[in-house]
């Protein structure tokens, strides 16, 4: 217990936050460093993969291609591939900027299975008798996608970027093998100099920074379903204002469509 007290205490320390530190301190550059390789790394999946779920998603093709892919990619050990990459890329690309390149790739690589799966399981889920009543009123395909599907299956969504931050947060860590930044230079440089403070103490902040990102998340996928819960409650609503003849006629052409 006492190992615990005074890891909390070596981050509590004032003396640990100020500037000019040797590396790996200050804590708050490490952690900016860390929450940069992130989002560089989540942002560039979600350019990859977003557009390919909502596809595979939209038109069902490619599916079996999507649940094989993102297990494969899931199995796939990332400190194996940054390894792989640091070699190659250090071939073709400066020795300073080796490290940063291979890491991006490779997170990026983790990344993309949870936002791929969540893209094209979110569109998958909505109902088909909500895209032929879109499809009745004239709407393109385009239309049904950006309109329609993609708002219903937010939650879904954001879910899948959710769980690609939290990976991407955790395994940043290992960058620091490769001489990069981050709060795995914490843990690392307490493992190379037996400093128990530094090995806890990293390993609390990239719990404490997944949990704080991870809570954010969740609040916005909580706004999200209220939101589009009351969006689909305020819809039944006028429709049960519409007259009884005009009722029966919009409800009998969702049936159509639906059969």
């Amino acid at each position: 217990m006492q190992f615990f007290f005074s890891a909390v205490a070596w981050l509590f320390d004032p003396a640990n936050y100020q500037a000019g530190l040797q590396t790996p301190l200050p804590i708050q550059d490490r952690l900016v460093e860390h929450l940069l390789y992130t989002f560089i790394s989540v942002a560039i999946a979600a350019v990859i993969a977003l557009p390919l779920g909502l596809y595979i998603g939209h038109t069902g093709r490619g599916r079996g291609f999507v649940i094989g892919f993102s297990g494969s990619m899931r199995a796939l050990p990332t400190l194996g591939l940054l390894g792989t990459l640091f070699v190659i890329i250090g071939y073709t690309v400066p020795f300073t900027q080796t490290a940063f390149i291979a890491s991006i790739i490779a997170f990026v690589v983790l990344a993309i299975p949870s936002i791929l799966a969540g893209a094209y399981a979110g569109v998958e889920s909505v109902d088909p008798v909500t895209v032929d009543a879109a499809r009745s009123v004239g709407m393109t395909e385009l239309q049904i996608l950006l309109k329609v599907e993609v708002p219903l299956s937010l939650p879904l969504i954001i879910g899948g970027i959710r769980a690609s931050v939290l990976q991407v947060i955790a395994t940043v860590v290992i960058a620091s093998y490769v001489s990069l930044g981050g709060l795995g230079a914490i843990i690392s440089t307490g493992i190379s100099l037996n400093e128990n403070n530094l090995i806890l103490g990293g390993a609390l902040l990239v719990t404490a920074l997944a949990l704080v990102i991870d809570g954010l998340f969740a609040l916005v996928q909580f706004l999200t379903r209220r939101g589009l819960h009351g969006q689909i409650r305020r819809r039944r609503t006028r429709f049960r204002a519409l007259p009884s003849r005009r009722r029966a006629v919009t409800a009998s052409t969702v049936d159509e469509r639906a059969h």
